[in-house]
């Protein structure tokens, strides 16, 4: 390795505990919503053991699309759609001016001594909760080999207009990208997932070199989907953090599979579905979709059409009874697998002479009123997982993708307490799976 690494701030907590406010942090602010307040919500964070978020900072809409952010429109997908879909359940419209929204967040961050790791989801979800697809469209103007570049760019202007406004400390550092191997910044390349990493090294570069550029004393890096084990050495170079999504999925992957769910439609299991997991009355997939002047909010989106049907329409319950049957044919591969994803990230990260955080993860994508990552047998990955990135000597890590105030999860309060002061007290052995 050739590439010194950009040092991390000296002011920066020697462990970062983190929870994924992702795009909900503006898209969920109108009247009841769990970021109406966000001192409010930075207070629970603080109260559970938090000391970092996780966003989008909607960095190319604010500094690279041009657009007027001062009365940004967003809200539900439309219609009924993805009310019961964990991070689409929109309830309230709500309009803010999106650069002052900004500023308020890091200015509670900075009243609650509290950090952020600003990122983006651009080119996967954010532009969907928007009133027009004025954003989307911007977004998939810019040449697709391009476009990690671009972010690098809107990254640094927002960087600096945070540092106009004595708040970039509050910064911990910079994703370009959330999960570049899984969305729209693969376009052009034919591969989404693991099979993605090695061809998007070279567009990667190209960001990070940018953003190293214009702001050489800021941390930057970009971020990964599960750990890639077998293309690890593809991750650029220059990256100042190792930061991976450990979803371990295993049994709930068995269900994905066994319906169909990340499939086409026309692979979709309809009739073993209904009979297994969805509720009374559900139509079928045919017959389920947006309103028609909604429909780009598909294209915005990434969630394959059948998974946000089960999701919508599924009996809780009846989703997690088939998790918990099966469960135990997949335990000890799960176990195994949360195990050896974060030795390697710690492997690599030591060798490379960065930190290593984890900013997602435990089992995967779970239906929003679906209990399993907070039930007995989930809150105990997520214990096993907080133990393990404690031993494997991650600087970073969560409780559960879900522990955040956008989920139901965020009212157990005493499993995040536990977790972050397991995390903290730097525990030396995991407990048993």
């Amino acid at each position: 390795m050739t590439y010194t690494p950009v040092p991390i701030p000296d002011h920066l907590p020697e462990k970062l505990t983190i929870t994924l406010w992702d795009f909900s942090w503006y898209v969920r602010t109108g009247a009841g919503e769990p970021f109406e307040d966000l001192d409010a919500a930075f207070a629970q964070a603080k109260e559970r053991g938090y000391n970092t978020i996780r966003i989008c900072a909607m960095p190319y809409l604010l500094f690279g699309s041009g657009l007027d952010t001062s009365a940004l429109e967003l809200g539900p997908m439309g219609g009924e759609v993805g009310q019961r879909m964990r991070w689409y359940d929109v309830q309230a419209p709500a309009t803010i001016d999106a650069r002052a929204h900004l500023l308020e967040l890091f200015r509670a961050a900075a009243r609650q001594d509290m950090f952020v790791i600003v990122s983006s989801w651009e080119y996967q979800q954010s532009p969907a909760f928007a009133a027009t697809d004025d954003w989307y469209r911007a977004l998939h103007a810019v040449e697709a080999q391009d476009r990690a570049v671009e972010l690098a760019r809107s990254l640094a202007r927002l960087v600096d207009f945070l540092a106009e406004h004595h708040l970039d400390d509050r910064v911990a550092f910079v994703e370009l990208h959330n999960e570049v191997q899984i969305g729209h910044l693969t376009a052009g390349l034919g591969a989404r997932g693991a099979g993605a990493v090695p061809l998007l090294t070279d567009r990667l570069e190209r960001g990070l070199a940018e953003f190293h550029r214009l702001c050489p004393q800021m941390p930057v890096t970009v971020n990964y989907a599960e750990v890639p084990v077998a293309a690890m050495s593809a991750i650029p170079e220059s990256v100042d953090v190792l930061i991976f999504h450990p979803y371990i999925y295993g049994v709930l992957q068995a269900l994905i599979d066994t319906y169909g769910l990340r499939g086409s439609p026309e692979d979709f299991a309809q009739e073993a579905a209904r009979a297994d997991l969805l509720r009374a009355g559900a139509p079928d997939l045919a017959d389920w979709a947006l309103p028609a002047e909604h429909a780009w909010r598909l294209e915005a989106s990434i969630i394959a059409k059948p998974e946000m049907y089960v999701h919508d329409w599924c009996d809780p319950a009846a989703f997690d009874r088939w998790l918990y049957e099966h469960y135990g044919s997949w335990r000890e591969e799960m176990a195994t697998t949360l195990t050896l994803w974060l030795e390697v990230a710690a492997d690599v990260a030591r060798d490379r002479g960065v930190p290593l955080a984890f900013g997602e993860g435990w089992v995967g994508y779970t239906p929003l009123h679906g209990t399993f990552e907070e039930g007995p047998v989930g809150a105990q990955i997520c214990r096993r997982a907080v133990a393990e990135s404690a031993r494997v000597g991650a600087w970073g890590t969560i409780v559960c993708s879900n522990a955040a105030p956008q989920h139901p999860m965020w009212a157990d309060v005493a499993l995040q307490v536990e977790c972050n002061d397991l995390f903290t007290r730097r525990t030396a052995a995991a407990p048993p799976a």
